[in-house]
């Protein structure tokens, strides 16, 4: 006779186990990844020092980053802190420079001004004028 698999030959308690398993994995490897991550994005640490521990956490993970969170746990968040702020600051001038000092229309406002208060000439006025509107 031919077995046929039913939903009740594989129990909830089972099922649980298995999602559980692959949640476990899948955060091994996330905080084995973020661990790679961090050996290389620290400058304090030298190239021997870095060779080191990523041998360390490859040839023996669990150990590796066992030692490594327990060694080096606090200064990774502060590592990845100052890489969020360089990072923020990097696109704040990006966006600053992209932007520019300000529109035509406000460049040229202040350029009117400029020429009702009698602090430039009319003949200069004309040239600012044409090198914003370029």
């Amino acid at each position: 006779m031919e077995s046929q698999l039913l939903a009740y030959d594989y129990p909830l308690l089972g099922a649980f186990w298995t999602v559980l398993w692959i949640f476990l994995w899948v955060l091994w490897f996330m905080l084995l990844f973020r661990i790679i991550i961090d050996i290389f994005r620290d400058d304090g640490m030298g190239g021997w020092g870095k060779a080191g521990w990523l041998i360390f956490v490859v040839i023996l993970p669990f150990l590796g980053v066992l030692v490594y969170i327990i060694a080096r746990g606090k200064s990774m968040g502060a590592r990845e802190i100052k890489h969020v702020q360089e990072q923020r600051a990097d696109m704040d001038a990006y966006i600053r420079a992209t932007a520019g000092s300000g529109s035509q229309v406000d460049e040229l406002a202040k350029l009117s001004q400029l020429r009702a208060s009698g602090d430039i000439t009319d003949a200069e006025y004309e040239r600012a004028k044409e090198k914003i509107l370029r």
